[in-house]
């Protein structure tokens, strides 16, 4: 640092001597004689006026004033003074009336202009030289970089529209004065995609890999592209397209974000895996391949991967309140709340990690305290006067999961008040809260308000084609089959869109018992069903169809399609597994199925359910008691729950223990609505009551 002072001292020395030498000469050289052939001028005429002419450029003097300059330039680097840069801005000037026709100088000035913080100078600089100039690469190179750095300073409105606007018209010059620079197309293509000018932003990705194939800059920003337009397909063959043996660390990230956005998890966490081989201080890679090996189920690898992010990045919070999240998936609830205090001591005011520990007091059946946090979240105020489009979202996700804590606690009208307040929060939230109303009710079985309620939703969301099949739906279980069809029907305009609407005609259809009316629906859906997802749940309620009519084969075929394309459906899991259970065959089958399905949703009474009623089939009493009781605490008016502790209870010698739960199945059936109700299931559980008040009477007796 001295030594280059001292440089810098002496520098200056030599200039100033240098500027004393000029001051010594002579300002002009001797004039030359006029020419001999030359006439001279009468005498008594007036002299003629002379032209002005113009000043010769002094390079010299020009050169001069720029090494000062330049070397004011590196004192304002080394000692960050004002003066110094004030310094350097006068001698480019200098420079500059010396050598007034330089666009070296111009430019120097205006890059000098922008480093000092002398921004609008720097733009009036740059813009005078591209007024003499247009193809002058560096003015136009830096008005670009000035109208970027805006673009980031002005946040949203006008003036960021304006300054994307200016940055666009200057990229667009320099790849036509130089269209062989790969990352100014990459810029320009990037800039176009925020002004979501998509075609031109593909069409500058193209070019920059046409310039160099091996550009990952290049390949990925137009991957990136296609995946945003939903074209992964097309985002995975620009990817693939570049040899394994070329790929970095980027272009595998990317790869495996376009392989997350297909849903193949599988393939996004090998992506991601290499990616980390080759740059294992890539958190964002590490950061990508957990979250796909959570996606794919895997969460214990998930956890292990963001540990690692915890260790490396202490400060990061998101990665902490996603291993509570595993955590309280797991039934380790205790390690989840830990992990979320160390999180709230770097974070004091989050909204994710208290909304978290409501998740995991409600799966731990401690109602009331996750209400009281969920109350809280939703009852904060905004930041400003209104709340933004953000703040109305969050609050109702706050109340929609305050309702569901409510409901999961058999409190029903705290359920209903949370759930209405989501209708005064607009857009999508209104019809989310009547689709969470009806299920409450149907859940309290209070039908009558259920339809009321789906009515009332029609009322307000004529528009809404869900809400109106929802209503269809209860107005069939209600005992208007016919109307409800025929509504359901007429909603049918033979387009792709009409997949939805064959799903629930199938539904209403199977409740109804009319199974091929029900088939034919559910294999329109089918034909209509173009993501691998619609063709999923498609594939689900035919199986469920199927089951219900007893064509085992069939259904279990369609489950096991479902779970070939999605190993990690819990729903199909389940239901393959009870389907099996219930029939006690391929029990330790079963069992495999029900125990995934348990720990993808651990939560789950129906899981719950179907886990203690297989441990039941194969003679483990134990552990289907542990199970079934689970399930009736989870969902306290199951019929199907009551019936199965009944037969746990008769089996394992209680019999006034199964009778009352017998008697309780009943009470359930009857106040469900026909579509809930198996007559068969219900003529054999009386007849089970019947035979155990026998016995129990005969017991009496004896005792007598």
């Amino acid at each position: 640092m001295k030594k280059t002072a001292t440089v810098l001292i002496l520098s200056l020395t030599c200039a100033g001597a240098l500027a004393q030498q000029k001051k010594t000469e002579p300002a002009s050289a001797p004039a030359s004689p006029a020419p001999a052939t030359e006439q001279a001028a009468p005498q008594d005429a007036p002299p003629a006026p002379k032209a002005a002419a113009p000043k010769a450029p002094d390079r010299a003097s020009a050169y001069y004033h720029y090494a000062m300059a330049h070397i004011f330039e590196e004192l304002v680097v080394m000692y960050g003074r004002t003066e110094y840069g004030n310094r350097a801005i006068e001698e480019y000037k200098l420079a500059l009336e010396n050598d007034p026709d330089s666009s070296y100088l111009s430019a120097g000035l205006a890059e000098l202009y922008a480093k000092t913080g002398r921004i609008r100078d720097a733009v009036l600089e740059a813009q005078e030289i591209i007024k003499k100039n247009p193809n002058n690469l560096d003015a136009r190179k830096l008005l670009g970089r000035i109208y970027l750095r805006s673009l980031g300073d002005v946040q949203g409105g006008q003036g960021s529209n304006e300054m994307l606007r200016l940055a666009i018209q200057q990229y667009e010059q320099i790849v036509r004065i130089d269209p062989t620079s790969v990352e100014d197309h990459v810029l320009l293509g990037r800039l176009y995609r925020m002004n979501n000018e998509l075609l031109k932003a593909e069409q500058e990705f193209k070019t920059a890999i046409s310039i160099d194939p091996d550009s990952e800059d290049a390949v990925t920003t137009l991957a990136y592209l296609y995946n945003e337009e939903g074209n992964t397909a097309k985002a995975a063959q620009v990817l693939s397209s570049v040899p394994d043996a070329a790929r970095t660390a980027k272009l595998y990230m990317a790869l495996g974000y376009t392989y997350e956005q297909q849903k193949e998890y599988k393939k996004a966490v090998d992506a991601y895996r290499k990616a980390t081989d080759q740059d294992k201080d890539n958190l964002d890679a590490v950061r990508g391949l957990a979250q796909n090996l959570l996606n794919d189920g895997q969460a214990e690898a998930a956890l292990e991967q963001f540990k690692v992010i915890a260790d490396s990045d202490p400060q990061d919070t998101t990665t902490l309140v996603r291993m509570a999240d595993i955590y309280r998936r797991n039934g380790k609830f205790d390690a989840g709340l830990d992990v979320l205090k160390k999180a709230e001591a770097l974070v004091q005011d989050s909204i994710e990690i208290p909304y978290n520990r409501a998740l995991i007091y409600e799966a731990q059946g401690r109602y009331d305290e996750a209400a009281v946090i969920l109350n809280q979240l939703a009852n904060r105020k905004p930041a400003g006067s209104t709340p933004s489009n953000a703040e109305r979202n969050n609050r109702a996700v706050f109340l929609e999961r305050l309702g569901t804590v409510y409901r999961e606690a058999g409190k029903t009208q705290l359920a209903v008040e949370a759930f209405r307040k989501m209708l005064d929060l607009g857009d999508e939230n209104v019809a989310r809260g009547y689709d969470q109303l009806i299920e409450t009710y149907r859940d309290a079985k209070q039908w009558q308000d259920a339809t009321n309620t789906a009515q009332e939703a029609v009322g307000r969301l004529p528009q809404n084609r869900a809400m109106k099949l929802v209503l269809a739906g209860q107005m069939a279980d209600s005992g208007k089959s016919e109307e409800a069809v025929a509504q359901v029907k007429a909603m049918l305009k033979g387009a792709p869109e009409d997949r939805e609407v064959y799903i629930a005609l199938a539904q209403i259809q199977s409740r109804l018992r009319h199974w091929p009316e029900a088939e034919e629906a559910i294999a329109k859906a089918l034909d209509l069903s173009k993501k691998q997802e619609e063709k999923d749940y498609a594939a689900f309620i035919q199986g469920s169809i199927y089951e219900r009519q007893k064509k085992y084969e069939s259904a279990e075929e369609a489950f096991k399609r479902v779970i070939a394309s999605d190993p990690n459906s819990a729903m199909a899991l389940n239901y393959l597994g009870y389907m099996l259970a219930d029939r006690g065959v391929r029990l330790d089958e079963a069992l495999g199925y029900i125990k995934k399905a348990v720990e993808l949703d651990p939560q789950n009474g129906a899981y719950l359910d179907s886990l203690g009623w297989v441990y039941y089939k194969m003679g483990n009493y134990e552990l289907a008691e542990d199970n079934l009781r689970k399930a009736s605490e989870k969902i306290n008016n199951d019929a199907t729950i009551q019936d199965h502790l009944g037969d746990l209870f008769n089996k394992t010698g209680r019999l006034k223990l199964a009778a009352a739960h017998w008697e309780r199945a009943l009470e359930e059936w009857n106040r469900s609505v026909a579509a809930e109700v198996d007559n068969n299931d219900v003529a054999k559980v009386q007849k089970k009551l019947e035979s155990a008040k026998t016995k129990l009477a005969q017991q009496q007796s004896s005792v007598k």
